[in-house]
Order: C-alpha cells, then structure tokens, then sequence
C-alpha cells in the first residue's frame, strides 16, 4: 500500500462515509444536485462521499474537499458496479480518490478476474475498494490486494440472505479473519444506533447513504408508519 493510500484510509478511519446517490429517472438525478447534497454531507461530518457516474464524480469533486469514492454502475445484472478495467480507469480520470469495484467472484463482463483488474489499477496509483457480496468475497479480495474490504453487496447477490439492517455476521468475520485490513460496512444501515454499532463491531468506517440522501425512501418510511398508526 503506498502512501497516497495510507493517508486517504486515515482520513475516512473511524468517521461517516456518506453514499449520494439517485436512481435514473428521480427528481434529483442530476450532478449539481447530487454535488449540493455532497457538500451538505460534508458539512454535517462525512469524512468521505461515495457516488456513481462519471459527471456526479466530476461535480462532487470539484465541491468537498473530502475524499470521493467513485463508482460506475452499468446495467443491472451481474457485475454492474464499475464492471470492467475501463469503467474504473474512467472513474479515475473523472476525480475519484478511491475507485470501488464488485469484488464478487462472478465472471466480470471484460473477462479479466478481480485480481487482474485490482493490479492494472495499482500499477496506475489508484486505490481500490472492494464491494464484496459474502465472506469468501472479501477473502477473494483480500488476496488480490484491495485496499479496502466492504459489506457492500452482501444481501444482493444470492450468496447471503438480505437482513433487515446492516449483516452484523458477514462483517463480524471479515473484521476478524482481517483485523489490520480496512474494513467498511456499508448496506441498510438505516439509524444511528444501527452506525453505532457496526462501529462497535470493528468496522473502519460506516457507509450511509439512503437514509441520508434519499429523501424518497425515507418518505416512504414515514409515510408507512404513519399509515399503520391511522390504521390503530
């Protein structure tokens, strides 16, 4: 790990990393909304901001002065998040300090494997954070030589159930088996308590990002609740 590497991990240690994302076709998908809400963010304490698509990369670089995780996602099945060797480069070009990447054991759409992706990437001083799906993806990933292990994708990729909140068990492993390895939890962690605690557990950073930054979503939530409560 170099040291462009090393101060970027120490930076987002300990702190909230806030995902500002909107799906397509949303009211706020668009990069100057998305980088408002990137400032807003950093202003209440995120020590870093994940985003997806290389213009939302661009515009939030250009307003924190905190780290920015970026990704690109690219279709809907499979490895879609940054797919390819050349979905990462671009990622990089656009701004991103740290570069994520499906870090499953699927085939990836270029036919290179993790570990080839994660070199070429390291060979061009980029650092990498690897989305996994279960535990044997973050071993995957470990070996390949990412600079970050994270819960990302655990739930989604058929390998482990979908909790309700964040997968304490998947990260309670990595956490272990990885001890000096960075490790973020990231997936429906949707209250405080809920970042509290993965904290608690050993995790370098908690990742949040709906029930931030998706006003939608957490309409949604209240509106529910609301509704159950008439219904009483």
């Amino acid at each position: 790990m170099n040291d462009r590497a090393n101060t970027l991990l120490q930076q987002i240690k300990g702190g909230l990393v806030v995902s500002v994302q909107a799906y397509p076709g949303e009211p706020m998908r668009h990069p100057e909304t998305m980088a408002q809400i990137a400032l807003a963010a950093q202003q209440g304490g995120a020590v870093a901001i994940r985003c997806q698509g290389l213009a939302d990369i661009s515009a939030i670089r250009g307003q924190v002065d905190v780290p920015v995780i970026g990704l690109w996602k690219d279709g809907h099945d499979g490895v879609f998040i940054t797919p390819t060797l050349r979905h990462a480069r671009a990622c990089m070009m656009a701004g991103a300090d740290i570069v994520a990447l499906d870090a499953t054991r699927r085939p990836r759409p270029d036919g290179l494997t993790y570990a080839q992706t994660v070199a070429a990437l390291h060979d061009e001083g980029a650092v990498v954070m690897a989305d996994c799906g279960s535990f044997e993806d973050a071993v995957m990933a470990a070996e390949a030589g990412s600079d970050i292990l994270s819960t990302t994708l655990s739930g989604y990729t058929g390998e482990r159930p979908k909790t309700d909140g964040p997968d304490f068990e998947v990260l309670h492993r990595i956490v272990e088996e990885f001890p000096d390895h960075p490790v973020l939890c990231e997936g429906r962690i949707h209250t405080v308590d809920q970042a509290r605690q993965v904290m608690e557990a050993g995790a370098w950073a908690a990742v949040v990002g709906t029930a931030i930054t998706h006003p939608t979503s957490i309409t949604r939530w209240f509106a529910t609740a609301v509704k159950e409560g008439v219904a009483k």
